[in-house]
């Protein structure tokens, strides 16, 4: 396969891919043109390796951390109203469209690695050692991160008491 079929075929992946993990459309569209460009100058070692799917996503997420670090960036823009532009395959009820924002701005909270953890798993579907490869990592550093990341989800997705107005100073 030559490298602009591939890109043709790829690119709208990693743009929601990259979308997932920054939270920011022109930031998602930049890493994606960056591992684009990185991807054509070494396409001959990509088109070579097992799985060039991962080896972009490897490529994206170091990139999108590098940035982190780089920048300092403390703060996910979410939502983009126009997510289902980025590859969903259909409009979603609007129901569902308030859960993925919701659920946007949460994965916005976590720490870059925590945030890749969880969306290389659930929404890449990948493996442990597969998550593992494109961090850099060993396996059981993925199940941390995920389980300290699932954590903070729930705890943030978790019903909050309702505060109630009571007078103030008497008994």
């Amino acid at each position: 396969m030559e490298f602009e079929e591939f890109a043709t075929a790829r690119t709208p992946a990693l743009l929601r891919y990259a979308y997932m993990l920054c939270g920011d459309r022109e930031l998602a569209r930049d890493l994606t043109q960056e591992v684009l460009i990185r991807t054509l100058v070494k396409w001959r070692r990509v088109s070579r390796a097992q799985h060039p799917d991962a080896y972009m996503r490897a490529m994206l997420t170091n990139e999108y951390l590098a940035i982190r670090r780089r920048k300092a960036v403390t703060t996910v823009t979410v939502p983009y109203d126009g997510i289902a532009e980025l590859g969903a395959r259909s409009a979603s009820p609007e129901g569902e469209y308030a859960e993925r924002v919701a659920m946007m701005q949460r994965l916005g909270m976590l720490p870059p690695r925590q945030r890749a953890v969880i969306i290389l798993r659930y929404y890449e579907d990948l493996s442990d050692p597969q998550i593992a490869d494109i961090l850099g990592c060993r396996p059981g550093t993925v199940r941390a991160y995920a389980t300290r990341a699932l954590a903070t989800l729930r705890i943030e997705m978790a019903p909050r008491p309702a505060l109630t107005a009571q007078g103030g100073g008497g008994s």
